[in-house]
């Protein structure tokens, strides 16, 4: 009896844990794989010269520029912010300190398109401040500024949500010793603070950098749509699909699949070196 009561355990967790895994690998094949292998079939449905011809018109290179301008802004203000952001939260107390983390929290939870309205009601030519800007002949919604708001806002969170857990695992206890040596808080910073937390801070990146490249729903709002000028990646995905080019607007999603899976195989590496290292920060 005690002999079947100790096997029979065992053998609900094989056939549970095989039908879990199975189960896995089932959804992901159906919703991941079998899309994106359907995505670069169709890309290459002309061969790559078709393909090349897709993603070299002027109108793709525009989008292909204007993608990458944006990821450049929009990141590297990412990291100041998730920096001061984490800093302030997990080594200092003071009044607002749980506002402010709900804020960084925000962007997840209001809806892209609604973000990409908001920036419309203050910068519009009918919003709040709108009038202003036009008597000033400055122009943000329907041009690059707009993108770029409306970008920073939707992924701001990834690099601060990335830091704050770390950063408090780690304490203050290194600061604290670092201080009372006599360095003082940008020698802290720079030779205790960023070396214990380097790891996390590049995962943020990886993350908000493949977020912004891949931001539909707000940019649309702000962008106008305006070919060679306002379109970012996706926006010319949806143009060129909703023209019936169809391999033109696969071969252009390949290229911004391809971005997404380099990201992928980053963020592997990057997990994998926090496993091997034993943490985030180390």
């Amino acid at each position: 009896m005690s002999t079947n009561r100790a096997r029979h355990p065992v053998g609900e967790g094989l056939l549970t844990r095989t039908l879990l895994i199975g189960g896995a690998l089932l959804f992901l094949g159906i919703f991941l794989l079998l899309p994106l292998l359907v995505v670069f079939s169709e890309a290459l449905k002309h061969g790559i010269d078709g393909f090349t011809a897709a993603i070299t018109t002027d109108d793709a290179k525009a989008a292909i520029r204007l993608t990458l301008i944006i990821a450049a802004i929009s990141v590297p203000a990412n990291v100041v912010f998730g920096l001061a952001a984490s800093w302030a939260i997990t080594k200092f107390s003071f009044p607002g300190k749980s506002l402010l983390i709900s804020f960084i929290d925000l962007p997840f939870s209001v809806s892209p398109v609604v973000s990409g309205l908001i920036f419309v009601l203050l910068f519009g030519a009918h919003g709040y401040l709108g009038p202003w800007l036009q008597a000033h002949d400055l122009k943000i919604i329907f041009a690059v500024p707009g993108i770029v708001l409306a970008t920073v806002f939707i992924t701001f969170p990834f690099v601060a949500r990335e830091l704050i857990p770390l950063m408090m695992e780690q304490g203050k206890d290194d600061e604290e010793a670092a201080i009372s040596l006599g360095a003082n808080g940008w020698q802290t910073f720079r030779m205790v603070t960023l070396p214990n937390i380097r790891w996390g801070l590049l995962y943020g990146v990886l993350l908000c950098n493949a977020r912004a490249m891949g931001e539909f729903g707000a940019v649309s709002v702000v962008s106008g749509h305006i070919r060679g000028r306002t379109n970012t990646l996706p926006l010319h995905i949806e143009i060129l699909y909703n023209e019936y080019d169809f391999v033109g607007a696969f071969a252009v999603a390949a290229l911004l699949a391809g971005l997404a899976l380099v990201t992928l195989v980053l963020k592997s590496l990057l997990e994998w070196r926090y496993d091997v290292h034993g943490g985030r920060g180390h």
